[in-house]
């Protein structure tokens, strides 16, 4: 339990507790992939501070977290996460806080990399008390899952996410290795007792990173995510947590809906990706 609460500003602080978070959630799910499917070759290193992650070549989870905020970034070390990838036959992705080293940009941009894809990461202060479920439909409830209901929490997710998602084709087997990482918290909202909604939660160091949250379509619109949020900050709360995270699409009704429960944006993240041209020429530089 942390002792007392802080008043939290959107600095390098902040964002390095919140990238480690997102890191490491990371670092457990390509672990949970290795120990299930150990042909994957599912591996993760780190570089100057950032966990460096490979899940499969076309995974969400394959890229970079924390890069140029917990060190300073250099050109041997880019090259590094570069073969690391290579070596997997996975694109090379990194993610980038505003607040990282101000030289990192300047040694993307040399290198070739483009950037193509922003990520509001938003947070807001748990603060126990004030953090009980709220006003909300009340046929419906969430809760913590149990070790035997993995597969169901993994069916009811995929439902809610296969028509938004361009890993659709992937989608069942991401939700069934997300509820069988080290550390994951999973969540089922339930309507008069039927499963509804599913959403993910993990602790890292006082932050709650929350992600995952969906509906099935038959059952939106009832309160499912609102009942998914306060279930995960008042278990969040109970376990001491002093910050609840969560990464959407800038202007997304994510964000909306994330900004009227009180998330504010801690910044705005840039996913750069080094193009293919590049790599390959980069392959066959001595």
């Amino acid at each position: 339990m942390r002792e007392g609460r802080e008043q939290l500003f959107s600095d390098v602080r902040l964002a390095r507790r919140l990238e480690m978070a997102e890191g490491r959630s990371g670092v457990d799910f390509v672990e949970a992939r290795a120990r299930l499917f150990p042909e994957s070759g599912a591996s993760w290193t780190e570089v100057a501070g950032a966990y460096v992650l490979f899940d499969t070549p076309n995974s969400p989870v394959t890229q970079t977290f924390g890069l140029g905020l917990f060190q300073i970034v250099t050109e041997p070390d880019l090259r590094e996460i570069e073969s690391f990838f290579q070596g997997c036959n996975a694109p090379v992705y990194h993610e980038v806080s505003p607040l990282a080293d101000t030289e990192l940009v300047a040694w993307l941009t040399k290198r070739g990399y483009q950037p193509f894809e922003f990520t509001s990461v938003m947070f807001r202060p748990i603060t126990g008390t004030a953090d009980q479920p709220g006003r909300q439909n009340e046929r419906i409830g969430a809760r913590l899952i149990r070790d035997d209901e993995q597969e169901v929490w993994a069916r009811v997710a995929a439902r809610g996410w296969s028509e938004f998602t361009e890993f659709a084709d992937s989608i069942s087997e991401l939700m069934m290795i997300n509820s069988k990482r080290s550390g994951a918290l999973a969540f089922l909202a339930e309507l008069d007792g039927r499963a509804i909604g599913a959403g993910m939660m993990s602790i890292c160091d006082g932050v709650a990173l929350m992600a995952g949250a969906s509906t099935i379509p038959e059952a939106r619109k009832q309160g499912a995510q609102r009942a998914l949020l306060d279930g995960r900050l008042h278990h969040a709360a109970s376990q001491g947590c002093d910050i609840a995270m969560i990464c959407a699409q800038p202007g997304s009704a994510s964000q909306r809906n994330a900004e009227r429960e009180g998330f504010r944006i801690a910044y705005t993240r840039i996913k750069w990706r080094l193009p293919r041209s590049v790599r390959s020429a980069s392959e066959h530089t001595p």
